[in-house]
């Protein structure tokens, strides 16, 4: 069943290897859970839309009978709907099929319905009527590069979509091809990878290649963007043009997560792992850590978190909200959901024992207590990060 709106209450949305739970809370301190929905279906992706006054999760379901398609909520999980054919259909003559929904990403306040999706096989795709249909980027799979871009660990994903304020400015990055940018609202793409190291290949610097596991934009400053990489944490301040490391103060340069503030400049969080054959925590000691001054030095923060952990973070297993102060969430593959109330100076517990997390994101809700969960409900989502 959905959840009711109180004046203002939090939702989790956390899809994992074997369902999607969802979770509520008050003050983002004591949580109540449900689920699971799309019960032994894999969720590796969701999207919370707050346009228009309106909340609807959608997520990447991917069933081994089925398959995979987008389903969405429009009440805040009491009921799911999914398109007959399937959201999201590689067209004929492509000799291609869908994989997997790595990504799902509302656009801007000002381009309500339109919502984009980074899928496997790689590729980029564009809906315009809220996520219920999707239309396939000719532009991204056309490249003449498309053939020479690799699966990474997880498989060949387009993982990462930030669209500018204007919607002409786009980038995505890959797993692996590395980071491309669209100047005409996703007509055409260009590699921009200057300064990304990509050490595993013949030559380290190539044009595209990268292993790029996570990009995010900062909300306060244009065109700065950063990138954490198989190796490597970068920024760039000239829209992609050149990216320099901000990995100096980190206890590891390796991991998935790259978060960013929704409104202040300078403020970005990861979550470091050692690397290449590892992927645990450094010293077994799970910690974020967050930047205020756009990587010049990082903070460590791990009050509430476990004495020792050692299962990884995925790339969209981590999520902030828009309230002040800003919340930061994740999870961890050993199926443990983490929730902070103060930009991560502390951690509480919202979930245990659940299967490998796979994406979580979050979203303020604000309504009457008498309310259902979707009556007379404005809802504030979750910053997409980008899992």
């Amino acid at each position: 069943m959905g959840f009711m709106a109180t004046p203002e209450s939090y939702v989790l949305a956390i899809g994992t290897k074997k369902g999607l739970w969802l979770a509520t809370s008050p003050d983002r301190k004591d949580w109540s859970l449900s689920g699971p929905h799309f019960l032994m279906s894999e969720i590796p992706s969701i999207g919370i839309d707050t346009r228009e006054g309106k909340t609807r999760i959608m997520v990447g379901v991917r069933s081994e009978h089925w398959g995979p398609t987008v389903a969405h909520s429009d009440d805040l999980g009491a009921s799911w709907t999914e398109p007959e054919h399937g959201a999201i259909t590689f067209p004929e003559g492509t000799d291609a099929a869908l994989e997997r929904i790595w990504q799902i990403y509302p656009d801007a306040e000002s381009r309500p319905g339109v919502v984009w999706a980074g899928c496997e096989p790689i590729s980029v795709w564009k809906s315009t009527d809220g996520g219920e249909h999707f239309e396939l980027n000719r532009g991204l799979w056309d490249h003449p590069h498309r053939s020479d871009w690799g699966a990474g660990y997880g498989g060949a994903a387009a993982h990462s979509i930030v669209v500018s304020p204007s919607g002409e400015n786009v980038h995505i990055a890959m797993s692996t091809g590395g980071v491309y940018r669209s100047l005409d609202g996703g007509a055409s793409w260009e590699p921009r990878n200057k300064g990304i190291s990509a050490y595993f290949m013949p030559d380290p610097q190539p044009e595209f290649g990268q292993c790029v596991h996570k990009i995010a934009a900062d909300a306060a400053v244009e065109g700065r963007l950063y990138a954490q990489n198989h190796h490597g944490v970068y920024r760039t301040d000239d829209n992609g043009e050149n990216w320099d490391s901000i990995a100096e103060g980190l206890p590891a340069d390796f991991g998935f997560v790259m978060l960013t503030h929704p409104r202040r400049e300078g403020t970005a969080w990861v979550i470091p792992l050692k690397a290449d054959g590892e992927r645990i925590p450094p010293g077994g000691v799970l910690a974020v850590h967050r930047t205020d001054d756009a990587g010049s030095t990082w903070k460590e923060l791990r009050t509430g978190l476990p004495e020792r952990e050692y299962n990884a973070v995925l790339r969209d297993a981590a999520a902030v909200d828009t309230a002040e102060p800003v919340g930061v969430y994740f999870g961890t593959r050993g199926g443990a959901v983490y929730a902070s109330a103060d930009e991560g100076e502390t951690f509480t517990e919202v979930a245990a024992h659940l299967p490998d997390v796979l994406c979580v994101r979050a979203a303020v809700v604000v309504g009457d207590r008498s309310g259902s969960a979707v009556d007379g409900a404005e809802t504030r989502a979750a910053a997409p990060v980008p899992g």
